[in-house]
């Protein structure tokens, strides 16, 4: 049976969700599991380094960071 699919994790959709809460929000979605291949949370597609530094960074660096999440969730081109 086939992993049911779920939207992707968006910038957009974070904020849409947090309302009129100040700042960059969160990309986690609590789902909690690291993709060994990827080095990459299957939730919120951030790297271990980016989850333990996500309550010190600057808006600006969050954006980043969100920026890379967005990317990697993008399929890869087939050679």
């Amino acid at each position: 049976m086939p992993l049911p699919t779920r939207p992707p994790v968006t910038l957009q959709a974070a904020r849409a969700k947090a309302g009129i809460a100040p700042g960059v929000p969160s990309p986690c979605i609590s789902v909690c599991e690291m993709d060994e291949a990827r080095l990459a949370c299957k939730g919120c597609f951030r790297t271990l380094a980016e989850i333990s530094q996500w309550s010190r960074m600057a808006d600006a660096d969050k954006i980043a960071v969100w920026q890379l999440i967005e990317a990697r969730q993008v399929p890869a081109a087939a050679p």
